[in-house]
């Protein structure tokens, strides 16, 4: 897969709306994150209603960030649940913008 630029298709009032629900309301979830060498870890409490807003989320973004790979990972016996952001250099800037970093 060539890589893809890494910009947002959203129009920046859509990319303030977007800030402001669904991609507010999962990083207000995150119980901590971590740097990675191309992008973010983030972990979450195991929670049903948490996993259901990271789908959501992720069908959202990866429509409107095509540059973004994300993972989600389940820790088994009630763990965290981790959330991967990355993608082509550069992605951890982006994704450290969107948390405020």
């Amino acid at each position: 897969m060539a890589d893809l630029p890494i910009v947002c298709t959203l129009t920046p009032a859509a990319l303030q709306a977007r800030r402001e629900g669904l991609l507010s309301d999962l990083l207000r979830r995150a119980e901590g994150h971590e740097e990675l060498p191309q992008g973010y870890r983030l972990r979450f409490a195991a929670t049903g209603e948490t996993l259901s807003a990271i789908a959501r989320t992720v069908d959202s973004e990866r429509r409107c960030c095509r540059f973004l790979r994300f993972g989600i990972t389940v820790e088994p016996d009630e763990g965290p649940i981790l959330l991967e952001l990355s993608g082509p250099p550069g992605t951890r800037e982006f994704v450290a913008a969107l948390l405020g970093d």
